[in-house]
């Protein structure tokens, strides 16, 4: 079932049909929020693994989300038909890379590979201005905290459309945590995605080093789940034809299958945690997900 295939930092990126769900990096914060699981054991802290902290809806959130989506008459959008304005966030501690003030370069490079990555879906990003900032506090960012929300508020420009993006150092080795296309009516300041600042392309998070923790970010803030979502019961990630996956995979395990029935685990797919060399493609069913979403709430 292949749809458009795409070249992207070196490797191909099969976008096979359309964008889906309402997704989240799944963190311990809320008590309606499962915990992936965990990552190997990092030697530090500061080790960045896959994983992020995004807060996903409720059970509850979930079914009345779903249940909307689908009294909804949404006719699939054209390729690159949509237009997403991109405001990109540099926080650091000071001048130079390792403070992390990335360069333009850098910042060219990781719309290059988002971009790549999303050209079989409707969406289209276009960075409208990048700003620098200078603050310590925020550079050592972490999730849901009194500093994210002073940062946002301060930062975040456009509207529901527009996708704001942070680079800065996050804590506990996460590499980032975005929020979903049904909670910016609640909480607009907050809407975006905050990455590790080290995770572009030519950044020093290998194996998380070629850009695609913004484009598995990116894929929640469209409204997609995880790939192992629920398991290997339920209605997992909301999208039928990725198949069930009992837990995140790490590294790039070929052959993995963790669910009996429906197929290998979608260890290839953006929204599962393996390194970015191995992750290639969404599936036609998140992609037709996705863009229902994003024309519903954004």
């Amino acid at each position: 079932m292949f749809g458009i295939v795409a070249r992207r930092s070196g490797r191909f990126a099969m976008v096979v049909g359309a964008l889906t769900a309402l997704a989240g990096c799944n963190n311990a914060a809320p008590a309606s929020e499962e915990k992936p699981a965990e990552p190997p054991a990092a030697t530090q802290q500061e080790t960045p693994h896959r994983g992020c902290a995004t807060i996903e809806p409720s059970a509850d959130e979930r079914e009345a989300i779903d249940a909307f989506v689908r009294t909804q008459k949404h006719e699939m959008r054209a390729v690159g038909s949509v237009t997403v304005p991109v405001y990109f966030h540099v926080i650091n501690k000071g001048a130079g890379l390792a403070n992390g003030d990335i360069p333009d370069s850098q910042i060219t490079a990781q719309m290059n590979v988002l971009n790549a990555a999303y050209s079989g879906t409707p969406f289209k990003f276009v960075l409208q201005g990048t700003d620098r900032t200078t603050n310590a506090t925020w550079f050592n960012l972490s999730q849901g905290g009194s500093a994210e929300k002073k940062m946002k508020a301060a930062l975040r420009k456009g509207g529901k459309e527009s996708l704001n993006l942070y680079s800065a150092n996050l804590g506990g080795g996460l590499l980032g945590w975005a929020t979903f296309p049904s909670s910016y009516a609640s909480q607009p300041s907050m809407d975006g995605v905050a990455f590790l600042y080290t995770s572009v392309p030519g950044g020093t998070a290998a194996p998380y080093n070629e850009g695609d923790t913004i484009t598995h970010e990116v894929g929640h803030w469209v409204g997609l789940y995880h790939t192992f979502q629920g398991g290997c019961t339920g209605t997992g990630d909301s999208v039928s034809d990725t198949p069930p996956e009992a837990s995140a995979a790490f590294g790039c395990p070929a052959g993995r299958d963790t669910c009996s029935g429906g197929g290998v685990d979608p260890i290839y797919n953006f929204m599962d945690y393996t390194d970015d060399n191995c992750m290639n493609s969404f599936t036609a069913g998140q992609v037709t997900r996705a863009d229902s979403l994003m024309a519903t709430y954004r």
